[in-house]
């Protein structure tokens, strides 16, 4: 027993250590560290200034960890037009008119959260948008972000007509004649999105803190941001992360994963170390390079080995897209393994991320197996030949549950055009698990929501939370106890957090209590846990009104 008295102790528990070797029901902080672990011995180590913390047998755990998401970009979007937690189209349109009543001196109506599976063939229309906003140019992401919907008046200050043709990386949605209807897909994007003016430095800057305070409510004490210093289309956040370091008022561990620009090759490396060096202070860690490889399943643009079917469930000769050349990617994953940087790849297919574990497999080969902890994000396809390479390269799978259940995107938009191989082989958590892979655990917000204990539930259940839908491949489910895993000392070591993740002595006292022990109630409640409290170093972040 430790003779220090304790800053802060629980009590009551349960406490979920992480360990193998079962659950204690007190942990004892001191100094931002866990000081001991354990049972009523522990009421030992409080004195006169010890806050107690009475569990009343909620669950206390590690913090929650988010292995994918762009903080920044949710925490801006929170501040522009949402359309989030609704696919209406005329809710949409609702919220789309009263945004652009109160903000009339906006010279574009911008944001985002709209789904494809609310309109046919989950392309929008301009036309619904030119009865609401005619005069402004209205620009909005899809909840992917892989998709934006216009209006005639985006279109135009674009110059996009029937006569402009598809970029080589994106599509343009047209209307029978060629006339562009309102839709474009990934690099497509880019030609209306350089004409919205720039989000401002203060505005990042307060979008980066806007979602802090939203990640701890969630339970989330770090995270790993999928997109510093980006190109190709997309917005640079770094300033936000780089200001909020230097300053303190990061809070939260934040990995940064630097952007791999598309249309370059190695000449890039150099940079990217110096952005590494740069971008690392304070709470900011930049050791990580992010290769966005294909694009998503419903637009077609995700990489697969076996090709689309066409709406009328034909073949077709549509394998998707390669961002990166294959050919090249090993050697670009080789060298910045050398110099000590972190792999992440979005591979969504299951040809991306074939060509990520080829890529790895050419890295561990070059140079030996560092530890340098690979992962690929996403992972809706995976063949089963490429499971077991997870574990025989260290590669780890970061998996974003939220996305395995059944909804209309899933069976509208996804599983009428992918052949019976690859539909069954989607999200195979239960099967990389199974193989020894080690799993992470992240949202990619602002795509989905960032609630982790919504993720579980799906992870758990492959069902969402109160649908009344099947299990999705349910043979594919999670215990609760490896979803927590992977959110929590999953992601930790991904994110070379390895004083967190497990609630052990000497650990960084970074902590959850929710509002009940999920373990005690069926799977099909996991969703409807929430935090109580949220502490990092032993400080308390976030309380919710009644904890």
């Amino acid at each position: 027993m430790p003779n220090a008295i304790a800053d802060l102790l629980f009590t009551g528990g349960p406490v979920l250590t992480g360990e193998t070797t079962g659950r204690a029901t007190a942990l004892a902080v001191r100094e931002g560290r866990i000081l001991a672990v354990g049972g009523d011995e522990l009421s030992e180590l409080a004195g006169p200034g010890t806050e107690v913390v009475d569990l009343r047998g909620r669950l206390l755990l590690p913090g929650f960890q988010d292995a994918h998401c762009h903080a920044v970009a949710g925490g801006i979007e929170l501040g522009q037009c949402d359309l989030t937690g609704t696919t209406g189209v005329q809710e949409y349109l609702d919220r789309i008119a009263a945004y652009a009543t109160a903000n009339p001196d906006a010279p574009w109506i911008s944001g985002s959260g709209w789904s494809m599976e609310s309109f046919p063939g989950g392309t929008p229309s301009r036309a619904l948008l030119d009865r609401i906003v005619a005069d402004r140019p209205v620009f909005l992401t899809n909840r992917d972000h892989h998709g934006a919907w216009v209006n005639s008046r985006a279109l135009k200050l674009a110059g996009i007509d029937a006569d402009t043709p598809d970029p080589a990386d994106g599509r343009i949605d047209r209307e029978p004649g060629g006339a562009p209807s309102g839709g474009l897909q990934e690099g497509a994007m880019s030609l209306v999105a350089g004409l919205i003016p720039e989000v401002t430095r203060a505005d990042r800057l307060a979008g980066l803190l806007r979602a802090q305070r939203l990640m701890h409510s969630l339970g989330i004490t770090a995270w790993q941001d999928a997109m510093l210093c980006a190109s190709n289309g997309y917005p640079d956040i770094s300033d936000a992360y780089f200001a909020a370091a230097h300053d303190g008022s990061l809070i939260s561990a934040v990995a940064g994963a630097l952007w791999w620009d598309r249309d370059r090759g190695a000449d890039q490396i150099p940079e990217l170390e110096e952005k590494r060096e740069r971008f690392t202070v304070g709470r900011l860690r930049s050791g990580t390079v992010k290769f966005m490889l294909d694009g998503v399943a419903e637009n077609f643009t995700a990489a697969m080995t076996v090709p689309y079917r066409d709406a009328h469930g034909h073949p077709t000769t549509n394998h998707g897209l390669s961002f990166i050349d294959p050919a090249a990617l090993p050697e670009y994953v080789a060298a910045l393994d050398a110099l000590g940087f972190q792999a992440h790849f979005h591979a969504l297919g299951d040809r991306a991320v074939r060509d990520a574990l080829d890529a790895v497999a050419a890295a561990r080969a070059a140079n030996g197996f560092r530890d340098t902890r690979p992962h690929l994000a996403h992972l809706q396809v995976v063949h089963p030949d490429d499971v077991p390479r997870f574990r025989a390269l260290g590669a780890t799978a970061n998996i974003q549950p939220l996305w395995a259940a059944h909804e209309p995107q899933m069976d509208e938009l996804t599983l009428p055009f992918l052949e019976p191989g690859p539909a069954g082989w989607q999200y195979p958590f239960g099967d990389l698990e199974r193989a020894g892979a080690s799993l992470a655990a992240g949202s990619d917000w602002p795509v989905s929501s960032p609630d982790p204990m919504r993720g579980i539930h799906v992870a758990v259940n492959r069902a969402h939370v109160g649908g009344d839908l099947p299990p999705f491949l349910p043979h594919q489910r999670l215990t609760l106890g490896a979803a927590l895993a992977a959110y929590t000392a999953g992601s930790a070591h991904v994110n070379h957090l390895d004083d967190t993740g497990h609630l052990r002595p000497g650990y960084r006292a970074d902590l959850v209590v929710l509002d009940r022990d999920p373990f005690g109630a069926p799977p099909e409640e996991i969703g409807e846990s929430t935090v109580d409290l949220t502490y990092i170093d032993g400080v308390r972040v976030y309380a919710a009104t009644a904890a």
